[in-house]
């Protein structure tokens, strides 16, 4: 024996009553796009980390500073802090609000985040559509997320959630928060100077 499991093949033999107001489609294309789906999400479930397998670091986290600013032209700008291990893929603080409508979120702005241990500053600006919000409180989900490649697929995989009641205060946004100083890469001319 090779080591192989035998195949078992199965045949499926639909019957569809014949009227005139129902089209009718071929079996075997429609079973074969049945199957591709199939497969497709199996193998985006085993392509996908598991929670058990690979727990979030604990000293992952993303927060939010208490107060926000609203411009006058509807501009919302958030602020807050994050640390993240490394990870595989580019790394983001997304934020999303709402503010009235429990289901409704709009989501403001994003920035890259570097995942090297370290805390640092995040800030994110954004309108939401038609000037929907108001300064007053609001609900604030900040997400520190990576976009992971596997074959063909996209997985985003967050690294840390964390929900915040915020309170948007008229007035222009702070000054830009300063991107973190990108560590050179061990190939670099730069990380041979030292």
């Amino acid at each position: 024996m090779s080591g192989r499991a035998p195949v078992r093949r199965v045949l499926l033999e639909v019957t569809l009553p014949l009227t005139s107001e129902v089209p009718l489609m071929p079996v075997r294309p429609l079973l074969g796009t049945a199957s591709c789906a199939a497969l497709l999400l199996l193998g985006a479930a085993a392509a996908a980390p598991s929670a058990a397998a690979a727990p979030s670091d604990p000293a992952e986290y993303v927060t939010v500073d208490p107060e926000g600013r609203i411009a006058a032209d509807g501009t919302v700008t958030l602020t807050g802090t994050y640390r993240c291990a490394a990870g595989t893929g580019p790394v983001s603080v997304t934020t999303a609000v709402n503010q009235g409508t429990p289901d409704l979120h709009y989501g403001i702005g994003g920035s890259v985040a570097v995942c090297d241990g370290a805390e640092h500053r995040w800030q994110n600006s954004g309108k939401a559509p038609l000037n929907a919000l108001t300064a007053g409180p609001v609900k604030v989900e900040a997400t520190l997320l990576e976009v992971r490649g596997s074959g063909i697929l996209i997985i985003p995989v967050p690294h840390a959630v964390s929900h915040h009641d915020v309170t948007l205060v008229v007035g222009s946004p702070a000054a830009p928060v300063p991107a973190a100083p990108t560590p050179p890469s061990p190939a670099s001319p730069a990380a041979g100077l030292r």
